[in-house]
């Protein structure tokens, strides 16, 4: 007895142990996924850096429980973050249907759906990392997380370059033509290279204006998508249809009452024309009998 006791107590002190180790290796699963997608340098402002222009950004592609609620509290989240969606795609996509026969005029219809978001949303570059942070605690599953870190400030450095140097040459041509365009033909080229030169101008400076509004605002793209789901609904068997036609006995049955009806009505509009047969049968015997008389008196 004693031994069996022992064995009891080694037992449940292994599963009790089987069940704790599991239950950590599963919260451990669920905290890896959320510092993985929020734990990266690239994500964070930082000073030392100095002179240096960061366009930061994100994709990310992972699981949640609910696609659609998930979607809410991104939404809450980039508006909590001073940031804005720029696109969400909803879809539920079918997979694939199947029908099982339930009864005689039934049958239950499977469709296996799989519902998915593309999101883009754009936050303020120093509330990337927050952000970051507050989506990762939705996350149930991490397929796969990118984050970069452009530097673009020779790219900014190259256009403020540019536009002083067609600043400059915007001016040269302006005295040319007041000062020496007096021929028409010469003007006209002078005025199209200097119309050509302010557009090269604007070019360049919409690029910084673009430039600046990137490394302002990080730019977040998101694949969200759940478990499967299984969308059941009761239908009519459509296939079974030829087994609901009435029998032989059913349609005989049907067809002698029809015949009779037929008949009765019949005999109804016979008896309808009664008073023109008592006309007809009268006519005919005194046919019969003063007709005959007069064939043989002629």
């Amino acid at each position: 007895m004693k031994n069996v006791q022992k064995l009891l107590i080694v037992v449940l002190s292994a599963t009790a142990m089987s069940c704790g180790q599991g239950k950590k290796a599963e919260n451990y699963e669920n905290s890896a996924d959320s510092s993985v997608v929020a734990s990266s340098s690239a994500a964070v402002e930082t000073t030392h850096t100095s002179g240096r222009r960061f366009i930061r950004s994100s994709e990310l592609k992972f699981k949640v429980k609910n696609v659609t609620e998930a979607t809410y509290k991104i939404e809450d989240i980039t508006n909590r973050n001073g940031g804005f969606v720029t696109l969400t795609n909803l879809n539920s996509n079918v997979d694939y249907t199947n029908t099982t026969k339930v009864s005689a005029d039934s049958s239950v219809e499977s469709k296996y759906v799989t519902v998915t978001n593309e999101m883009t949303i754009r936050v303020p570059n120093t509330k990337l990392d927050t952000t970051l942070k507050d989506i990762a605690k939705l996350v149930d599953f991490l397929d796969y997380r990118i984050i970069k870190s452009d530097d673009v400030s020779l790219q900014l450095l190259s256009n403020n370059l540019t536009q002083q140097r067609i600043t400059q040459n915007e001016r040269r041509l302006t005295n040319a033509i007041d000062n020496r365009g007096k021929k028409l033909n010469e003007t006209s080229n002078a005025e199209e290279t200097l119309l050509n030169k302010q557009e090269e101008a604007d070019n360049a400076k919409i690029s910084n204006l673009n430039l600046e509004d990137q490394i302002n605002f990080s730019t977040v793209q998101l694949s969200i998508y759940q478990r499967q789901l299984v969308k059941q609904e009761l239908i009519a068997n459509q296939e079974n249809i030829k087994q609901y036609e009435p029998s032989f006995f059913s349609k005989a049955k049907e067809s002698f009452i029809t015949g009779f009806e037929i008949l009765s009505d019949l005999i109804v509009f016979i008896i309808r024309l009664w008073a023109l047969i008592l006309l007809a049968v009268v006519a005919f015997i005194l046919y019969r009998r003063y007709g005959y008389k007069l064939r043989k008196e002629v």
